[in-house]
């Protein structure tokens, strides 16, 4: 069976919610899912290593905070050196998602960081292959429905208002997260026949 694992971290709960809509799409299209919740301290338990150094595809998450990917994920990036060191990541599929109060909130530059992580671990980054679909069917662009609204192709971007995470993100970057984890673990049963 395809494995798929999915780091993230969430400081307030809506990218939380992406990363469940990202595993619901992975486990749908039949993959086992290693869920992992990195922690304030940048940490994640010590049996997630080898969650991570046994999946097929690794997908990294986290929200953009000043431009920039949340601290607590970047200490855990500087984490994986270890993996690097060994190469237990080499040809693995990669990918990723980010979740910020504005629609840009310079989310592209969070994504720019995973694609560079995975390459430094020598990963094949999965990019975002649904179009925006908010102009389809004469629905205004940015429609909070639409899947890809926001219309990021390197991976997902997602926005949340201030609000609790069960009222936001939007039902549109929840589909788009599922669609996107569902991509992954397809891909990843390709890449590893």
């Amino acid at each position: 069976m395809t494995k798929v694992a999915i780091a993230y971290h969430s400081g307030y709960g809506h990218t939380a919610v992406i990363a469940e809509a990202v595993k619901r799409g992975a486990e749908g299209a039949g993959a086992a899912v290693s869920f992992i919740k990195v922690e304030q301290d940048g940490k994640i338990p010590d049996a997630s290593w080898a969650d991570l150094d046994g999946a097929d595809a690794i997908i990294f998450g986290a929200p953009t905070y000043m431009g920039s990917l949340s601290g607590p994920f970047k200490l855990f990036m500087d984490a994986t050196s270890k993996a690097w060191f060994t190469g237990a990541w080499k040809n693995k599929l990669a990918g990723g998602f980010t979740n910020s109060l504005s629609m840009s909130g310079d989310k592209l530059n969070s994504l720019f960081q995973l694609v560079v992580l995975s390459a430094q671990h020598g990963m094949i980054w999965v990019s975002q292959a649904e179009g925006n679909q908010s102009n389809a069917n004469d629905v205004p662009s940015g429609n909070v429905d639409s899947v890809n609204r926001i219309g990021s192709y390197l991976g997902v971007m997602a926005q949340s208002d201030n609000v609790a995470p069960s009222e936001s993100p939007s039902s549109g970057d929840i589909k788009t997260a599922e669609l996107y984890g569902a991509r992954i673990a397809d891909a990843a049963k390709r890449w590893n026949k």
